[in-house]
């Protein structure tokens, strides 16, 4: 079946929702490995690794949603609830640009009382003071909220945030894109064409998007396989993502619960979001939630792009994951496994390579 596979790849072909189904089921995970590193050979023949020097920065935990998968928000009224002062946020954002950093990438919660005049005003500020980092923010979920309390269509707040200084559009929030898991995970968040209506909309505006799969909590396998063909549509129907970004579920101090998908699980997911994705340029593997040694496996399953060093990380740490990586333990780490370690920028421009 693997050989049937690769000369549909070969052929330019792209493989039906039962074989990647198979791919998750019974494929052996070795073949399945080296099936999605030829296809990301055949995308980056030139061995180059990519990361991007970044900051995380939460304006704040507040959030409405309350999905169940997450352990950092907080409800309004909880002792430790924060909005982040925009002068904090400048100051983060002034240690990223002092380490080399390029890219911004902030998000929160659906807060209640923060309008687009907000986002709007933070926005200004930070391309008055730092017009070189490039403002990859909000989620599909945040943009959507801030539309509804602003009493704006989607498309209004997006060219008011693009207006302000957004740049770009992450993929966070997607989950699963089967709104059946997504009523049992996170009830309250936008559904899976909600999530599609930002990313269209955003893409037609001349940004560029993200993609991104939580997978390992209630989702079945074909769910699996449901997110990553709607991921490969929406890109064929004028989607911008530069990169798909898959990562497990971590159950640590949340209110699902529960155990976090395997290595071999996250192997397998990934070198079929490489062999589904191929109008998609860029795989990223997650180092933030598998680890350095992980991370270094993950090159041979498919995924070209290590993302960011992330200076600061708080939402998956809030789960209990806490791993860290300096430039140069990036650099090292993707030299370490055979590859060319290169810094980008959000767009995939290389930078620097090592």
């Amino acid at each position: 079946m693997l050989d049937k596979l690769r000369e549909k790849l070969t052929a330019g072909a792209a493989i039906t929702a039962d074989e990647a189904l198979w791919c998750l089921t019974d494929a052996d995970l070795l073949g399945l490995g080296r099936l999605a590193d030829s296809v990301r050979r055949r995308l980056h023949p030139d061995r180059l690794v990519s990361f991007v020097v970044d900051r995380n920065v939460n304006y704040t935990n507040v959030c409405e949603s309350k999905c169940r998968f997450c352990a950092f928000y907080r409800d309004k009224e909880a002792s430790d609830a924060y909005i982040l002062p925009t002068d904090v946020i400048l100051k983060k954002i002034g240690e990223l640009v002092e380490q080399g950093g390029t890219q911004l990438l902030m998000q929160g919660g659906l807060h209640p009382d923060l309008k687009i005049e907000y986002f709007e005003g933070l926005f200004h500020a930070i391309k008055a003071q730092f017009p070189q980092v490039q403002n990859h923010s909000l989620s599909p979920a945040e943009i959507t909220h801030v539309a509804e309390i602003s009493g704006l269509t989607v498309r209004q707040a997006l060219e008011r945030l693009k207006e302000a200084g957004l740049d770009s559009v992450p993929g966070g929030g997607a989950e699963i894109l089967v709104d059946r898991v997504r009523a049992e995970i996170s009830p309250k968040k936008i559904g899976w064409e909600g999530w599609a209506r930002v990313m269209i909309e955003a893409a037609r505006l001349g940004m560029s998007t993200t993609a991104t799969m939580m997978f390992g909590s209630r989702e079945k396998l074909e769910d699996i396989v449901e997110h990553l063909f709607r991921v490969r549509a929406l890109q064929a129907e004028g989607g911008s993502f530069t990169a798909f970004i898959p990562w497990t579920y971590q159950p640590g101090n949340t209110e699902l619960g529960g155990a976090t998908a395997t290595g071999a699980e996250y192997l397998r997911v990934l070198a079929l979001s490489r062999i589904v994705l191929d109008n998609v340029p860029n795989i990223q593997g997650s180092w933030v939630t598998q680890g350095a040694k992980m991370a270094q496996v993950a090159l041979f399953f498919g995924a070209n792009d290590l993302g960011g060093t992330m200076l600061e990380e708080n939402v998956v740490a809030a789960a209990g994951c806490c791993f860290r990586m300096s430039q140069q333990e990036m650099i090292d780490l993707i030299r370490d496994a055979g590859f060319v370690p290169a810094r980008r920028t959000t767009l995939y421009k290389i930078l620097e390579t090592y």
